[in-house]
């Protein structure tokens, strides 16, 4: 008689690959239709080139709410299923928005997308949690998101093949049988990894006593608003790339390609992360990353303001930037489950909330501040690794690269 599977069936490579497919999901819903943006924009009316930007923010708002939901279901009947019923309404969602005849409706539904697609945020977390912690979990991640990076690095050239094969709802549609593509991958192979004597009845009593944890830990609270701050640089440049690149620097024909460059450096500052991490240590890298992108900043504003701004400079210190967002991200991550790892489905609710809402109003802040020029992104990260760098201060209680006191 054939054993049935264990809650971690999967080997290792596998598992890596599934958690990268799951978390694409979601970078697909933001990339792919970026080189659409201004076909999308004339055909519905959009009143502004910034407005084009709330097709991206308005999907990662959606993305921030529907996380607080997500967890405590998790929690309560597993993963598998949660993640089952939202990638049928993730497919559902992109035929909605691959119909839309407004621009309202493509708003609408974009938002419904981001509430789909926030369990692949918790659920990827806490999947991995149940598996994992500490640098081995950072670990676990960093080589997930090695592979999840070189979705915004193929994404919008996938985008350009799809505009010249048909209109801009074509890629809607591709959204829509990726996503199936997931499903059945989910539904064949994933096995439940959350143990049944781990489930936690959904009342006011246990969401309360979790969400108190998560909200009031400094390690949890910190290491998540930390994150926001991170995730919304890279909203605000994904927001804003087709106008810099093609308003900017008149760069449209290789709009791709140099956006490739900019995610092909957060692609490698995950992998280094996930060979350096267990070594090293999460806070070392992490702080060291907040650190550069400090310096980095002000040297782009020093460029900025001396006059000698080009397409090459703002890609390399772009490119920079992004490397020491990349080693941040999954970092901050790890280092906010750390103390909450018993309620992991709920408190990964709780932080991803937070950290995608955070980074919607850090993301709009700057990329709505678009003037035509490269300014307001680069003292958004100034200000972006200033804000992380006084949390990383108050949550390590004043101390650098080493944790002092034990999370409580």
């Amino acid at each position: 008689m054939t054993q049935s599977p264990t809650p971690f069936a999967l080997g290792r490579r596998e598992f890596v690959a599934f958690i990268a497919a799951i978390m694409a999901v979601n970078a697909l819903g933001v990339d792919l239709m970026l080189p659409a943006l201004p076909a999308i924009g004339a055909e519905l009316h959009a009143a502004t080139a910034n407005s084009r930007q709330w097709i991206v923010t308005a999907y990662v708002f959606g993305f921030g709410i529907g996380q607080l939901a997500y967890g405590p279901l998790a929690d309560r009947y597993g993963r598998r299923p949660i993640l089952l019923v939202t990638l049928v309404g993730f497919v559902g969602a992109s035929i909605f928005a691959a119909s839309s005849a407004t621009f309202t409706a493509l708003i609408c539904a974009r938002i419904l997308q981001g509430l789909m697609s926030a369990s692949t945020r918790v659920l990827a977390v806490a999947i991995v949690r149940d598996r994992y912690s500490g640098r081995q979990m950072a670990k676990t991640v960093s080589l997930a998101q090695m592979i999840f990076f070189l979705v915004p690095i193929l994404a919008p050239s996938i985008g350009q093949v799809l505009l010249g094969i048909g209109p801009w709802r074509f890629i809607f549609y591709a959204l829509a049988g990726f996503a199936a593509f997931v499903l059945a991958w989910s539904a064949l192979r994933l096995p439940e990894t959350l143990a049944i004597e781990r489930r936690v009845a959904i009342s006011l009593t246990s969401l309360r006593a979790a969400y108190r944890l998560t909200l009031t830990n400094r390690y949890s609270i910190g290491y998540a608003t930390a994150a926001s701050l991170t995730f919304g640089g890279i909203i605000a440049f994904v927001s804003s790339a087709q106008q810099i690149f093609v308003d900017e620097f008149g760069a449209g024909d290789r709009f791709t390609i140099l956006f490739a460059i900019c995610a092909f450096a957060m692609a490698v500052a995950s992998f280094a992360n996930s060979r350096l991490v267990e070594r090293l240590g999460t806070r070392l890298i992490s702080q060291a990353g907040v650190f550069v992108l400090i310096l980095v900043s002000l040297i782009h504003l020093a460029v900025i303001a001396a006059g000698v701004e080009t397409l090459w400079s703002y890609i390399a210190l772009q490119a920079l930037s992004m490397t020491c967002i990349g080693l941040c991200g999954s970092n901050f991550g790890a280092m906010a489950m750390e103390p909450v790892g018993h309620i992991a489905g709920t408190a990964s609710s709780v932080q991803g909330f937070i950290t995608s809402v955070g980074a919607v109003v850090v993301g709009s802040l700057i990329g709505q501040a678009y003037d035509g020029s490269t300014f307001p992104l680069a003292i958004g990260y100034l200000g972006i690794g200033l804000g992380a760098l006084a949390l990383v201060y108050l949550v390590e209680g004043g101390f650098w690269f080493e944790r002092k006191a034990a999370p409580r």
